[in-house]
């Protein structure tokens, strides 16, 4: 079994539990926090993190986080039903999103980086402009609390976990809802496409990680192995 080791750590980094954390391509981490606070950080060779960027237009916990393709921009969505876009070379903050009530708990980037997906509290998946703030569309699941989001890197799918355990796969280009996979028992709090977008793999509380080959909607396998919650 492979070793790993510290290399590197930032004692208060944040003034509350941090609950979301994500990369950009430039080298800087992006997390954020129970206290309202989105922060970047540079992680230098030889292991130092030095704080860069501390953005705080947020009025509630962050819930997630996410970085764009292009690796310019992060987003953020909190408590507050607030959506975030910030500028990542500048340090401001590009668009504030009112995404309404309960309707802003997780957010992923499209493949171009000019759209955010955001789902909510009342199984909806709402797709966002970054340059208008607008609501493009929205795909509604017929579910329950949508708790993780994830776009597709060749932008042709949206998938979504829910509170009862469902996956939902979207296809952008018609907003149409391709299947539902019910092969979770919990909550699927964590979703992640391979770099050919042909296969998805999902975690929950379970305790498993199952494979969908999107291709042709099929489950492949679930993945025995962790004793509590799969949350990343």
């Amino acid at each position: 079994m492979a070793q790993f080791a510290l290399k590197a750590a930032l004692p208060d980094a944040h003034e509350d539990g941090i609950w979301s954390v994500a990369w950009s391509s430039s080298g800087q981490i992006v997390t954020g926090a129970c206290d309202e606070k989105v922060r970047t950080f540079t992680a230098y060779d030889g292991g130092k993190l030095e704080r860069k960027h501390d953005f705080a237009s947020h009025e509630l916990g962050i819930t997630s986080v996410t970085v764009s393709p292009d690796g310019t921009m992060a987003a953020s969505s909190a408590l507050d039903s607030k959506v975030c876009v910030w500028d990542l070379n500048s340090g401001t903050e590009v668009r504030s999103i009112d995404a309404g009530p309960i309707e802003a708990w997780t957010v992923a980037f499209s493949a171009d980086s000019k759209l955010i997906a955001s789902g909510s509290q009342g199984g909806v998946v709402n797709i966002w402009s970054v340059a208008s703030g607008g609501c493009e569309f929205s795909m509604p699941t017929g579910g329950k609390f949508t708790m993780s989001v994830a776009w597709s890197p060749n932008g042709s799918y949206v998938a979504c976990g829910a509170a009862e355990g469902a996956v939902y796969l979207f296809e952008t280009a018609t907003q149409k809802l391709l299947s539902r996979f019910d092969g979770h028992a919990a909550t699927v709090r964590t979703l992640s496409f391979s770099h050919d977008s042909s296969l998805l793999a999902t975690g929950s509380d379970d305790g498993r990680c199952n494979l969908i080959d999107v291709r042709n909607l099929t489950q492949l396998a679930s993945l025995e192995g962790h004793t509590s919650w799969v949350l990343g």
